[in-house]
């Protein structure tokens, strides 16, 4: 039997060097929203014949200065392109460029999502956020309710939300860190890609916190019980992580412009999530049990 709680100090130390960096990164470096949240513009337009390529269109547009585009096909020849605010001139260069003159495509829409909308849906991913963490540690209270030995139920919750909080903080730092080097913003795709992660997250964590619940039953020392959790675990967890990653690497590689940085935030997601799950949600409990028993002593 491996003993992973051997090293459960230094697996800690990394989760908690990485997160004061993440920390160090979102506040100072900041992070760089789109259009979602800070207003922009969307232009519909509908391709007469064959609807290129979500690459061929943004490399047609390559020459414009439009800064980070997103590119949505709609319908059977239809695409949305989401931008910055633009001016007439540049907004009849697009069409220009996309084949106006050449009757290749018909403008449907062309509007300004204005910053009202823009702080709305700020608003929104916030409390939705917060919420689902909320409802995460009420689920994971009343789950192991009845454990009140050695560890409480509050405690396996707190443990979760500290492996949430890892994991998200440590994407959204990369992003800054993106947008900075490369002017990455931070979408729809991504925050969706973000609330699957909790998820994920969430249920590694529980599968883990799960098998200990049942081995404290056969009694032992509590590291003992998480080495043994672990060992049965392992093969569940690196089975799960690793066909994950393989489709959501077939999507960054394949998926084309639009899912670009949603299957990036997957990726990252799943990496740190798996880790956070494994080496830290029960390492973290046996500190606590530690400490505790310190504080007695």
């Amino acid at each position: 039997m491996i003993r992973y709680t051997k090293y459960s100090k230094i697996y800690l130390i990394i989760a908690g060097i990485t997160l004061l960096f993440s920390l160090y990164f979102i506040i100072f470096g900041g992070l760089k929203p789109g259009i979602d949240f800070t207003g922009g513009t969307i232009l519909e337009i509908e391709y007469k014949n064959d609807r290129p390529s979500n690459q061929e269109i943004e490399e047609k547009l390559k020459k414009i200065n439009l800064g980070s585009i997103s590119i949505q096909p709609t319908g059977e020849k239809g695409v949305i392109i989401k931008m910055k605010e633009i001016s007439s001139d540049v907004h009849n260069e697009i069409l220009l460029t996309l084949g106006k003159n050449e009757g290749l495509i018909e403008e449907k829409r062309f509007e300004f999502i204005g910053p009202v909308i823009g702080k709305e849906l700020t608003q929104k991913t916030f409390i939705v956020v917060i919420l689902s963490l909320i409802a995460m540690m009420i689920y994971i209270s009343l789950a192991f309710r009845k454990m009140k030995r050695p560890i409480k139920s509050w405690q396996y919750s707190l443990s979760s939300v500290f492996c949430l909080a890892h994991d998200t903080l440590i994407v959204l730092a990369v992003f800054s860190i993106l947008g900075k080097l490369y002017g990455v913003e931070i979408s729809i795709p991504i925050i969706t890609a973000l609330i699957t992660l909790v998820g994920y997250s969430i249920n590694n964590t529980v599968v883990v916190f799960d098998r200990i619940r049942e081995n404290i039953s056969f009694g032992g020392n509590f590291d003992e019980i998480i080495d043994r959790s672990l060992n049965e675990t392992f093969l569940r967890q690196f089975g799960t992580f690793f066909t994950t990653l393989l489709a959501v690497l077939a999507i960054f590689f394949f998926g084309g412009t639009t899912l670009k940085y949603f299957s990036l935030t997957l990726v990252i997601g799943l990496i740190v999530g798996s880790f956070s799950s494994f080496f830290v949600a029960a390492p973290l409990l046996l500190e606590w049990l530690r400490l505790k028993e310190r504080k007695k002593s």
